[in-house]
């Protein structure tokens, strides 16, 4: 007869007891957001209650999980959660130390490796990892078939060289599968505010604020059709809609290797999160970012103003007396942490002092129906 999986409640019990002799805190129940709530109901198919039981064991199991890998040592066959999240399954290479594993409130399953012995393969096809072809995608621990798994495709000419990177670690006890891969992986990157950009001209602007879909910008940066590339040289986006001379704005829609985020680069190595964009009042303080001048920060002298560029007359622009420099088109105004507007161009330099203006953010968004994406 099948054994009985250990409740929620037996787990915690252990849990409580294990946690007076070991000297850590036992869990309590888990809390979340309720977006988190929502999501995980909706993704999962799970009611509420069910969401939060899951959660509460999620919480307790990486207690259970470590003190049986540290009593186990090299006999651990690692450790994981079954299909619906209530119950640990602890891998055990000795049928001795079954009962251990339930005692700690887990499950047993008996496998022929123990997690040193995979973390040993892995390794060594890590320390080969130049040798690894293309048509090689991933590879990783599996506990769950407690085997290594490398992703590759699977043409005549990738299975040869998928043998070859296999070979080289040399694995004696046929601990790696190979699973065919459609889809190779590619890294993401972020639309953050203030980064650069680079057009197919050669050009460089920033980045103003990120948009659901992409990142508006000056409209003197690029035309209908204008290919970008990003502030790390990878393929970015196109310009979907751009305004210039009348106005000064365009916008880039992104491809699916860029996320847009609603935050600013501040240029020390992290984030500001943009929270609106609630237009300030002349008079009130505003600052912009950029990597070539740093942040600037000044006054709004006046809103609705014109300027004659060589190239037109640009209406509509708010002016400051914040300085700019070559390379801060399209860039960020943030008045606190609301969303003011993106460079347009000015007089003057960061040295003696300058004059800049910039297209104010809500006509952009309201021009091309676009939506600011806030909060990070």
């Amino acid at each position: 007869m099948p054994r009985k999986l250990h409740t929620l409640s037996t787990v915690t019990a252990v849990l409580a007891g294990l946690a007076v002799t070991q000297g850590w805190a036992a869990p309590k129940a888990a809390s979340a957001s309720p977006e988190l709530m929502s999501q995980m109901q909706h993704d999962f198919g799970l009611t509420e209650a069910q969401v939060q039981r899951r959660l509460t064991f999620e919480a307790a199991a990486p207690h259970i999980e470590s003190t049986l890998k540290a009593e186990l040592g090299n006999r651990f066959g690692g450790a994981w959660l079954n299909k619906d999240g209530t119950q640990l399954i602890v891998g055990v290479t000795h049928e001795a130390d079954a009962d251990l594993v339930r005692s700690a409130g887990a499950e047993p399953q008996r496998v022929s490796r123990s997690l040193e012995q995979l973390e040993q393969v892995k390794a060594a096809l890590d320390r080969n990892a130049q040798s690894a072809s293309k048509s090689i995608h991933a590879w990783y621990i599996d506990v769950t078939t407690n085997s290594i798994v490398v992703l590759a495709e699977k043409s005549g000419t990738a299975k040869q060289q998928v043998d070859f990177f296999v070979a080289l670690a040399e694995d004696k006890d046929s601990a790696i599968q190979v699973v065919p891969s459609e889809d190779a992986p590619r890294p993401f990157y972020d639309v953050r505010g203030a980064d650069p950009f680079y057009t197919q001209t050669g050009g460089r602007c920033l980045i103003g604020f990120s948009v659901v879909g992409g990142f508006i910008t000056a409209g003197h940066c690029g035309t209908v059709g204008t290919t970008t590339k990003g502030y790390n040289m990878v393929d970015q986006g196109v310009f979907q809609g751009s305004s210039f001379p009348g106005n000064d704005y365009a916008w880039v829609k992104v491809n699916s290797n860029w996320t847009p985020r609603g935050v600013i680069n501040n240029s020390s190595g992290g984030t500001i999160a943009v929270t609106g964009s609630t237009v300030a009042p002349v008079g009130a303080s505003v600052c912009r970012p950029s990597p070539s001048t740093g942040w600037r920060c000044g006054t709004i002298q006046s809103r609705n103003a014109t300027i004659n560029y060589a190239e037109g007359v640009i209406t509509g622009l708010t002016r400051t007396n914040v300085c700019a420099g070559i390379g801060d088109s399209g860039g960020p105004w943030l008045s606190g942490t609301q969303a003011q507007g993106v460079t347009s161009g000015g007089s003057g330099n960061c040295t003696s002092g300058g004059t800049t203006y910039f297209q104010p953010v809500n006509e952009i968004l309201n021009a091309y129906g676009l939506t600011l994406v806030v909060g990070g």
